[in-house]
């Protein structure tokens, strides 16, 4: 049974990590413990197969049943969005309809990459393909993988087409944030949707719906309170919360040399947590020994694993 999914959409949305045992195989305890841990922390949502699900490495087998199995598990108890990109617009309409009959509320569609597209025909590309996909369809703005922005006049002009729900945005830019919010102020069912951590403050602050941040894979209620507390206007909650996003930020996500760091100390902090694999699918390997270490003593001291 699908969630059914709200207009606009709001609140924290991770985007999940996959967990592997191989290259091509799903660790499937591990993904049963990390969906119950991510909803345990009141979160609004779910997405998987993005950047930080490594979507692209993934084979379209493996997509297919982290699918099925993330559908059916959540049964209904909270949105699931499904990254559907790909270069092929056939590849993309097919896997949307797969989400779609495994109980998906939407999917989330960034530009096709390697080609450069021009904004006139992404545009198209959007009016041609969103109709298509069957479920509600947020955009994904990440031109730091893609080298391709969807300009401001792009989106305003793609919000006409029925069925697109929203947009992520990843570009950590917040003027070009800011300035979509100024004309969706007034489009309540338009979701513009942070996924630079760093902004996901001001960005509540300026009228955005939510976030989709990746260390709510490692702490979901932390992320959840944070959003709940600017809504509520309550800046003494909202400064604590944002301070102890801010030290992830600091930590964990620094460790390492590599612009896979994230991910991998996403990974490597759920694995010291004891809830999932920290394999990595190629051309990325987890972290080694040593990053290991460093991951598991900023963990102790972010109070969120106990010396054993």
């Amino acid at each position: 049974m699908a969630a059914q999914l709200p207009i606009p959409l709001r609140g924290i949305i991770p985007p999940m990590v996959t967990p592997l045992l191989d290259r091509d195989t799903l660790e499937v305890p591990g993904l049963e413990r990390l969906i119950e841990y991510i909803l345990a922390g009141g979160v609004h949502g779910l997405f998987i197969l993005g950047t930080t699900g490594e979507a692209p490495s993934l084979s379209y087998r493996l997509r297919r049943e982290l699918i099925e199995r993330t559908c059916g598990q959540v049964a209904g108890r909270a949105p699931v969005l499904v990254g559907v990109t790909d270069t092929a617009f056939v590849e993309t309409v097919n896997l949307a309809h797969y989400a779609r009959s495994a109980g998906a509320a939407g999917v989330v569609l960034a530009a096709p990459y390697y080609f450069p597209a021009g904004q006139d025909e992404l545009l198209e590309y959007l009016r041609h393909i969103v109709p298509l996909l069957e479920l509600p369809t947020f955009l994904y703005n990440m031109p730091g993988r893609q080298e391709l922005l969807f300009e401001p006049d792009t989106v305003r002009s793609a919000a006409e087409i029925p069925n697109l729900a929203g947009l992520k945005d990843s570009s950590a830019n917040l003027d070009y944030f800011r300035g979509l919010l100024k004309t969706f102020d007034l489009r309540g069912g338009f979701s513009l949707l942070m996924g630079s951590e760093v902004l996901l403050v001001e960005a509540l602050r300026g009228g955005a719906a939510g976030g989709v941040c990746g260390g709510a894979n490692i702490h979901p209620r932390l992320y959840v309170d944070l959003y709940n507390a600017a809504v509520a206007g309550d800046a003494q909650a909202l400064a604590a919360a944002a301070k102890r996003m801010a030290d992830i930020h600091a930590t964990i996500y620094r460790v390492g040399r590599f612009r896979s760091s994230i991910i991998k100390g996403i990974k490597c902090s759920l694995s010291c947590l004891g809830i999932c694999s920290d394999f990595m699918a190629e051309p990325f390997h987890r972290f080694r020994a040593p990053q290991r270490q460093a991951i598991r003593q900023h963990l102790l001291r972010l109070g969120m694993l106990k010396d054993q």
